[in-house]
């Protein structure tokens, strides 16, 4: 990793870590989603940085992949999760955490599970740089169990790499026998815990896109959208809200076309299979020659 390039992923986790302090301030229940999504994209560009991928707010048993539509009225509730993802000049810094909402803090014990089994990880790391795949999963897996919850087995930690949220390798929620290290370079420690089975199934669309495939289209109005969108974002993730605030209601329409024709994708949302509860948290490190540095910090 040359030293510019090292210099943005620590730049890009030093703002994460600022807009993470900012949304835990604004966050406040029966706020709409889409009031804290569009306050916590505008101080990323505040703050002098991108936005990586459209702020993902889950609620409940929705563990990951769903961002506000234009005109959402759905109010922020229950166990709440805020995944926010930040770049500077593709390098990407991708952090998230959970809040509980309830009256009561019925959900307390099982955002801990998800913050010890992050920091446990983190720290093993710190520790041992060269630990396997498999020990890393171990120690989310033993967090999370500790407390009495279930590691989410289907969801993961990533690499990242320049305008790539989700790159190469993927670092498991428990212990999978893998005996294989993360190489330099940066990655995701992401785990979710939940009262459920512990798996997500694909839900509908959560109105987050990407391109698939750079291709031409006919339609000279998806051709320009396209255009924009590759042109803001390259490959990173974007959202309905945005195309539509640019574009128009023309934008649902043509946004359908280019996923019919395999040009975009659209994330389904991330579902707990038994509609329970689900907690994140997640914290990005860069992997160097000698050490670990957690940038998101």
């Amino acid at each position: 990793m040359e030293t510019k390039e090292l210099e943005n992923y620590k730049k890009a986790g030093k703002i994460a870590a600022e807009v993470v302090e900012y949304a835990k301030s604004i966050i406040k229940p029966d706020m709409k989603l889409i009031d804290i999504a569009e306050k916590i994209e505008q101080k990323i560009i505040d703050l002098g940085a991108e936005i990586g991928f459209p702020v993902n707010l889950g609620i409940d048993d929705i563990a990951a992949h769903y961002t506000p539509y234009p005109d959402d009225e759905t109010l922020a509730t229950g166990l709440l999760k805020v995944d926010i993802g930040i770049h500077v000049n593709g390098c990407i810094a991708d952090t998230a955490f959970s809040l509980d909402l309830t009256e009561k803090k019925q959900y307390k014990k099982l955002i801990q599970a998800s913050e010890n089994a992050v920091e446990s990880a983190l720290k093993l790391l710190e520790k041992n740089p060269d630990a396997s795949l498999s020990e890393i999963g171990k120690q989310i897996q033993t967090e999370i169990q500790n407390l009495g919850f279930s590691p989410v087995i289907n969801l993961s930690g990533h690499g990242l790499d320049e305008y790539d949220v989700h790159s190469g390798i993927t670092i498991p929620n428990y212990e999978n026998n893998n005996s294989n290290i993360l190489e330099k370079g940066a990655f995701a420690i992401e785990p979710f815990a939940t009262t459920g089975q512990g798996k997500i199934y694909e839900g509908a669309g959560g109105n987050i896109y990407k391109i698939n495939e750079l291709r031409n289209t006919r339609d000279p109005t998806a051709r320009k959208i396209l255009e924009y969108i590759y042109e803001k974002h390259k490959t990173l993730p974007f959202s309905l809200r945005e195309i539509y605030k640019k574009f128009g209601s023309i934008a649902r329409i043509m946004l359908k076309q280019l996923e019919q024709q395999g040009i975009i994708h659209h994330f389904p949302q991330l579902i707990e299979k038994s509609h329970l509860p689900v907690s994140q948290a997640e914290h990005t490190i860069l992997k160097t020659a000698d050490k670990i540095i957690v940038t998101t910090k």
